[in-house]
């Protein structure tokens, strides 16, 4: 089988993470894109091949695509449907990270007659955690609740938020604002962000969850009319929430996202010391039974050629690469909407990407093993 060339456009920290698990691969040829001299820069230092070229150029960029198998968006959400209008154009697979509802939607537009495929929230969450989501419903003859929990959390931490910033941070803030999908009484519908707090312990640690948007993906179109209830919630250390509700509810930066943005970036340090955990219940009925199950794992740092990498870089990149390995090998569709639920977990995990989920051990993959 011939090796796959792939544009990740946007060389960020996940779109470094994606190049480098690409590149230790025998079955890709990876390039990262990006319009920022300082994220080439860095990409460079780590041996990726890299080009500069604006996401927002549609000519210019298509003009780079050409001739790729696959291009995959680790940009912010609002660049999304641009780069998914490039990679048709350029007759490309097509694979992203975003959980902005509306981006999806673009996406799923441009899939309609074309010849390629479109997966859009290929990630952590929306991405893995609907693939093991489905994975778990579908064990069961008559499902009546799934529960989704997901959580990127620091190691260690000291503010009183209890949290350092590992991921988008316009991403992080559309999960606290927009509107959440649901399933109640067997319906789709609209939940407000934040709401339905509970509690979990795993391990000895208390956590908290709520409602976040995105997180579902497709699995509310799929589980309509076939669960009850469906729910996506956010896990945080104890109160978290209550603090980011003060801050958009009560103070108004919920329309001010610009500068709840500048606030996170300002006060809340980064960290490449996180954990990642994934929290999945299922009820409902086996040969008559009403029962339970649950599914969770929990991922820590990676070292990967020497460097430590964080938890949520791997967890994300692992997702989106081992999509498109199943595509590559001809186990998805390779024309129109591909969804996550599509993607069987065994097949997954079996891939060199999804393996990095392993039991939520540390991995060690240096270039000379």
């Amino acid at each position: 089988m011939a090796q796959w060339r792939v544009a990740i456009v946007g060389a960020g920290k996940i779109g470094q993470m994606i190049a480098t698990l690409l590149r230790r691969s025998p079955n890709y040829v990876p390039l990262l894109i990006d319009a920022d001299e300082g994220n080439l820069k860095r990409a460079k230092a780590l041996g990726l091949d890299t080009r500069r070229a604006d996401a927002s150029d549609i000519p210019a960029l298509t003009r780079v695509l050409r001739g790729h198998d696959a291009v995959l968006s680790a940009a912010p959400f609002f660049l999304t449907p641009a780069i998914a209008e490039t990679a048709k154009t350029a007759g490309a697979h097509y694979f992203d990270l975003t959980e902005d509802v509306a981006a999806t939607r673009a996406v799923r537009e441009l899939a309609e007659g074309a010849a390629t495929a479109f997966m859009p929230q290929c990630g952590l969450a929306p991405g893995y955690v609907g693939i093991a989501g489905a994975d778990l419903a579908r064990g069961f003859d008559k499902l009546d609740t799934l529960s989704l929990r997901v959580g990127a959390l620091p190691l260690y931490p000291t503010n009183a938020l209890k949290y350092n910033l590992t991921w988008s941070t316009d991403g992080l803030i559309n999960e606290y604002c927009n509107p959440c999908e649901v399933i109640e009484g067997g319906q789709r519908m609209m939940a407000a962000p934040l709401e339905n707090l509970e509690t979990i312990t795993h391990d000895g640690v208390d956590y908290e969850c709520f409602n976040t948007s995105g997180g579902l993906g497709t699995l509310s179109e799929t589980l309509e009319g076939h669960a009850r209830r469906v729910s996506y919630r956010t896990i945080r250390y104890p109160g978290h929430r209550d603090i980011v509700k003060l801050l958009l509810k009560d103070l108004g930066l919920e329309n001010r996202r610009d500068l709840m943005r500048d606030i996170f970036e300002t006060a809340l340090p980064r960290t490449d010391q996180d954990v990642v955990l994934v929290f999945i219940t299922a009820t409902g009925w086996i040969d008559g039974e009403l029962r339970e199950r649950t599914f969770l794992t929990k991922s820590r740092p990676v070292e990967i050629d020497g460097r430590l990498w964080s938890a949520i870089q791997v967890t994300t990149a692992a997702g989106i690469c081992g999509a498109m390995d199943l595509m590559r090998q001809g186990q998805l569709p390779r024309k129109g909407f591909v969804r996550q639920e599509e993607v069987a977990l065994a097949d997954f995990l079996a891939t060199e990407f999804g393996a990095l989920y392993g039991a939520g051990k540390v991995a060690r993959l240096d270039a000379a093993a």
